[in-house]
């Protein structure tokens, strides 16, 4: 009896969210207040955006041995360095705070050196070339150079003609595009963690807005925790046990004082797992990126496993191994170039 009242009641609710369909899909108040009393899917996702914003406010911009706030500005100031013309004064709205990111960095011992030198190497070229005139502009020049103390190095701008030429052809990458497949069946076998440091300082070259790279690759391959973490994505149905390895890619919304910015950890994260699972291709390994959609209980579940802050937000998950020979692998066929490729 009672099941059969359930079904009725959920009924009555799935036709009446398909009559409201129509007009609260014409206003963003209405289709705000559809969700609010018809789904949770964004309840998570809103809650984790305003603790983000508080740990960003909390931390300065600062994220452990990197300066997100202080990344974002050099590599604004990089972009003003290589305009063309470039104008004798620029970054007058955000100088004062960039400098004051650098003299916070310096004060933080464990902050990445490599990271330090090029924000000093650019802010040193743009006060070089910087119209000082200008009492915004001095001032924050008086206090950089009373602050630097490390040697100038070659972390700036370039010209292309400098960079080192590459030696892969189109049909060398054509190949090495198509050779990668989403492999689910891997022998039982050993994935050295230095393989999986170099594919991961291949996916560091993606590209990231404002240089933030606001994400992280967590590497699991111990018992039980992989096991619990292989069987969360409903994608993972039948071969989850036989994954030796599992990163989880996690995108951190703190990196960000603003929500505008709430969907770039994806894009980010997404750009550098892609050369991620194509660098290990080169090294041997095989792999399989696994959809993890917004679903709030196994948000919650994975955040409990990883013990992560509920702005830290699991992109995907890649399955890692070295493939079997025998393994079965679907053929997905792909869509034709010129039918995605839209001329306007």
């Amino acid at each position: 009896m009672k099941k059969s009242v359930v079904k009725l009641l959920k009924r009555v609710i799935e036709q009446l969210q398909a009559a409201l369909l129509p007009l609260c899909s014409k206003s963003a108040i209405l289709s705000g207040l559809y969700f609010t009393f018809f789904s949770r899917d964004f309840f998570y996702e809103h809650q984790a955006i305003l603790k983000a914003r508080l740990a960003y406010r909390k931390q300065q911009g600062m994220h452990g041995k990197s300066s997100a706030l202080l990344r974002r500005n050099i590599h604004r100031l990089e972009k003003g360095l290589i305009m063309q013309p470039r104008r004798n004064v620029f970054a007058l709205e955000y100088i004062t705070e960039t400098v004051a990111a650098y003299r916070i960095a310096l004060n933080t011992p464990e902050l990445e050196l490599s990271e330090l030198q090029w924000a000093t190497d650019v802010l040193t070229e743009y006060f070089n070339v910087i119209d000082k005139s200008h009492p915004v502009i001095n001032d924050n020049y008086l206090i950089f150079t009373q602050l630097s103390t490390l040697d100038i190095t070659s972390k700036k701008p370039f010209s292309y003609q400098q960079k080192v030429p590459h030696k892969v052809s189109y049909e060398d990458f054509f190949a090495l595009a198509k050779f990668r497949t989403s492999v689910r069946w891997f022998e039982p076998q050993h994935v050295e963690i230095e393989k999986i440091e170099q594919a991961v300082e291949a996916a560091l070259q993606a590209p990231s807005a404002c240089n933030r790279q606001p994400f992280q690759f967590y590497s699991i391959s111990s018992q039980p925790l992989l096991k619990r973490l292989a069987n969360l994505p409903g994608g993972t149905t039948g071969f989850a046990d036989n994954i030796p390895h599992l990163i989880a890619v996690v995108g951190d919304l703190s990196y960000y004082p603003l929500s505008r910015d709430r969907h770039v950890i994806y894009i980010d994260a997404s750009l550098a797992s892609m050369q991620f699972m194509l660098a290990l291709e080169t090294l041997g390994l095989s792999s399989c990126p696994i959809n993890w959609p917004e679903l709030i209980n196994q948000d919650k579940a994975v955040a409990s496993l990883l013990d992560l802050p509920q702005f830290k937000r699991v992109v995907m998950f890649i399955a890692v191994g070295y493939p079997s020979n025998s393994g079965m692998i679907p053929y997905s066929d792909k869509k034709q170039a010129k039918d995605i490729l839209k001329h306007v």
